[in-house]
C-alpha cells in the first residue's frame, strides 16, 4: 500500500513538471493571444518610433533584446487608451501582459491624475548638424509646437525638426524652445 501511494505521487509529480515546462516555454515572436503568458515583440528599427497593438490593458517589459537600454516613459510606453506599445530610439524588447489580459472600456481605465495635462516647455539642440531625439511624453492627445528658435540653422516642422508622442526630434542644427501641451486624451 505505501508502495502504490509513492508511485502514485512520483507519477504526479512528474506530470506536474511536465506541465509546468510546457507552460514555460517562450511565446512565438510577433503574435498574442488571450493570455497573460505570451510575449509580443516590439522593435525600433533605425531608432525609428514604432507600435504593437495588443489586446492588454498595459504591458511590462519581459526581456531586452537590444544593445540599447528599454526605458519606459523614455523609449517605450504602452498607449492604454489604443491598446499598443510603442519603442523608439533603437528600443527592441519583447512584452507580456501586465494587469488584466483585456482593455476595458474608455473611462474605466487607469488614468493619470489631474496635474498630468499641462503645458510647459523645454528646450532641444542638434549639436554638429547631428539628429537628437529629447524624450517626453506628450500623451495621446498632445501637441507639440515650436515656440521659439534659438539657432541661426531654420528649423523646419518635418525637415529639422518633428515629434511623437514619445518626444522631440531635432537636426541640422536646429536648436530650439517647443511648447508641450500634453494632454492624456
Amino acid at each position: 500500500m505505501l508502495v502504490q501511494k509513492l508511485a502514485s505521487a512520483i507519477i504526479v509529480a512528474a506530470g506536474l513538471s511536465v506541465s509546468a515546462a510546457a507552460l514555460a516555454q517562450p511565446a512565438p515572436e510577433g503574435r498574442y493571444h488571450e493570455t497573460h503568458d505570451e510575449a509580443v515583440e516590439c522593435a525600433s528599427h533605425n531608432d525609428n518610433y514604432q507600435r504593437c497593438e495588443v489586446p492588454w490593458s498595459d504591458a511590462r517589459l519581459a526581456r531586452n533584446l537590444s544593445d540599447t537600454q528599454c526605458v519606459r516613459g523614455e523609449n517605450w510606453g504602452f498607449d492604454r487608451h489604443r491598446g499598443f506599445i510603442w519603442v523608439d530610439k533603437g528600443c527592441r524588447a519583447r512584452f507580456i501582459a501586465s494587469g488584466t489580459t483585456q482593455r476595458p472600456e474608455y473611462g474605466n481605465e487607469w488614468r493619470p491624475g489631474p496635474e498630468w495635462d499641462h503645458r510647459f516647455s523645454m528646450t532641444c539642440e542638434s549639436t554638429d548638424s547631428r539628429q537628437r531625439f529629447c524624450a517626453v511624453d506628450a500623451g495621446g492627445g498632445g501637441r507639440v509646437s515650436l515656440e521659439r528658435q534659438l539657432s541661426s540653422a531654420a528649423c523646419v516642422e518635418g525637415e529639422s525638426w518633428g515629434w511623437n508622442r514619445g518626444g522631440v526630434w531635432v537636426s541640422r542644427g536646429c536648436r530650439a524652445t517647443f511648447t508641450i501641451d500634453r494632454r492624456w486624451h
